[in-house]
């Protein structure tokens, strides 16, 4: 029974459970977003994030501590140099799972995790909405009383005329 148990055990024993999420952490840092099962992805997730979050103060203890639960020097490298600066403003939830469908062997559940500020396809997706314009209403009384102006004179100004074409040689 699970009683009261906070976390999904992932159907091993604890030291496998362990390397299994650092394995998939080290990854996840490295390659910036992995594909799983939804149960692991979760499972990930709480494991992650709090290590994320620590990375933000770059000390040697946090880095220590966030050595011991990943054991691979090179993520924590990268986590520090790459991911803490981009994330440092971030309050939390650095982490996306995208439910992907179901694997063809045995139907499980998959997802695809990835951080928030690394996927280029998002981040250009929301520049282009900011500069959606704001839908026209009607006219007001007042722009339609304004009788028209005219133009300014540099405007008027002629364009100069365009270079006489050369002959070709045939």
């Amino acid at each position: 029974m699970r009683h009261n148990k906070s976390f999904n055990h992932l159907g091993r024993q604890s030291g496998h459970r362990k390397a299994t999420l650092a394995n998939m952490a080290s990854s996840l840092i490295l390659h910036k977003r992995i594909n799983t099962t939804v149960a692991k992805a979760k499972a990930l997730k709480m494991y992650l994030e709090p290590l994320v979050t620590k990375s933000k103060e770059d000390t040697t203890h946090s880095r220590r501590v966030v050595f011991s639960y990943l054991k691979n020097k090179f993520a924590v490298a990268e986590l520090y140099r790459t991911i803490a600066p981009k994330i440092a403003d971030r309050p939390g939830g650095y982490l996306r799972v995208l439910h992907t469908g179901f694997r063809q062997g045995d139907a499980a559940e998959m997802a695809l995790v990835e951080f928030v500020d690394f996927n280029e396809a998002a981040l250009a997706t929301t520049t282009k909405k900011e500069a959606k314009k704001t839908t026209r209403r009607s006219r007001t009384k007042k722009a339609e009383a304004a009788p028209a102006e005219p133009a300014a004179p540099a405007a008027e100004a002629p364009a100069e005329a365009p270079a006489a074409e050369e002959p070709k040689a045939e």
